[in-house]
């Protein structure tokens, strides 16, 4: 029984943007239709934690078009896109997610979909899998695999795995070089400038914009604020990733110099704390905050939201905190993902790629699970290739091949 919004018009909309969807993801439109008449996922409950977009509903049709029984849940409080949660509430999937849940309702969520007992689980942050693995209610149920789709959640498997406890196969989807290199830099690029475009509407241009992370997700936010014509600032634990930067063009320096100087900051790393309230203080009367890792621990909301002297929102997602100090600093989307609070997350042509990932993934989980062992895993490598092969052949590029006589070359030692 699902627990949407749900309202005629929410079911129209939300229909119209599935389609809109579906049409720019030609990659996973072409799987499903390739295997929508043998029904490979018949008889098989899929669980979702993902963040509940008109392109998680391409992928979650498909599952259900190849047979599935589905069952999702948001994969974040305050992402879900309520037209979209409806109209896959009245097609028969089961769902349980609307816009601004509490962290209660989020977490009754969850436990919802996990009470279908699904087979296989397909995560986005590694939330319900940590739950699979640690809530003794679902201790006993028997799990095939699972797949994780970002950053975050393979640091949180990888730590289930380090202990010893990872108790059946996930695949690594985030680590598929056709979802990090795109997705993450492409897909995150653009969305973050649409969320704070949104969020802020205020011009882009001769900003100095701290870009805290230089992985790929810190990588296509730097390249994309350049676009903007935005003086960017790059801040980096990593001495590899700071050295990139430096070689591309940004300035770095450490967060308490740039703290002082910022006009906005883009927290990009995935990791807790990384604008703190020492760098808070420092900022200058008017800066703006936001993050696009997964959780909401990058940048010290609570600091923001509960100590400041006032707080009012100022626009829809922004925040107005008036510090202790007089000086007025801004904080998007309550410190949560700023790309999918203040927008709509990823464009569907990139996100086609992850999600054609995920749905292989899970045909290879139900395939060969018996033979894999409870262990993290890449995506196989023929699957990204595939895939590449799929988005070059739907945007209408084509490649040469290696000649008979470049072959031998290439194995003659």
């Amino acid at each position: 029984m699902s627990k949407v919004k749900s309202s005629p018009k929410l079911i129209k909309e939300g229909k119209l943007s599935y389609e809109w969807a579906r049409s720019h993801m030609q990659i996973l439109d072409n799987t499903i239709n390739r295997l929508k008449k043998s029904k490979p996922l018949k008889g098989i409950t899929l669980g979702f934690c993902l963040h509940v977009t008109k392109e998680t509903s391409v992928l979650l049709m498909g599952a259900k078009e190849l047979g599935a029984t589905v069952a999702v849940c948001g994969g974040n409080p305050l992402t879900t896109q309520d037209n979209i949660a409806a109209f896959l509430a009245s097609q028969g999937i089961n769902v349980y997610a609307w816009h601004g849940q509490s962290v209660k309702d989020y977490d009754w969520s969850i436990d919802q979909v996990l009470k279908h007992k699904p087979t296989i689980l397909t995560d986005d942050g590694a939330d319900m899998n940590i739950k699979a693995h640690f809530d003794k209610r679902f201790k006993d149920m028997e799990v095939l695999g699972a797949t994780e789709e970002t950053t975050a959640g393979v640091t949180r498997i990888r730590a289930v795995e380090n202990q010893g406890k990872l108790r059946y196969p996930v695949i690594l989807v985030n680590e598929a070089v056709t979802k990090h290199m795109f997705d993450n830099q492409y897909g995150t690029g653009q969305s973050t400038i649409d969320g704070y475009l949104r969020a802020m509407n205020l011009l882009m241009a001769s900003k100095r914009v701290v870009v805290v992370g230089y992985g790929w997700v810190g990588r296509g936010v730097a390249s994309r604020c350049r676009g903007m014509g935005s003086k960017v600032i790059v801040t980096e634990v990593d001495p590899v990733k700071a050295l990139e930067a430096h070689m591309d063009g940004f300035e770095v320096m450490p967060m308490a110099q740039a703290a002082k100087i910022g006009d906005m900051f883009i927290t990009c790393t995935g990791m807790t704390s990384v604008i703190r309230k020492e760098h808070i203080l420092k900022m200058k009367d008017g800066a703006i905050m936001g993050n696009v890792g997964h959780f909401d621990v990058e940048i010290d909301a609570d600091f923001l939201l509960k100590k400041s002297k006032s707080v009012k929102e100022v626009r829809p997602t922004l925040d107005e905190c008036t510090l202790k100090n007089g000086r007025k600093v801004y904080l998007i989307g309550q410190g949560r993902l700023a790309n999918l609070v203040s927008a709509e997350g990823h464009p569907p042509e990139v996100m086609a790629q992850s999600f054609s990932n995920q749905l292989l993934s899970v045909l290879y989980i139900l395939k060969n699970h018996k033979k894999m062992e409870n262990k993290i895993i890449d995506v196989p490598k023929e699957i990204d290739i595939q895939i590449a092969f799929d988005a070059l052949k739907a945007m209408d590029v084509k490649i040469d091949k290696l000649t008979p006589e470049q072959v031998k070359y290439a194995n003659n030692w």
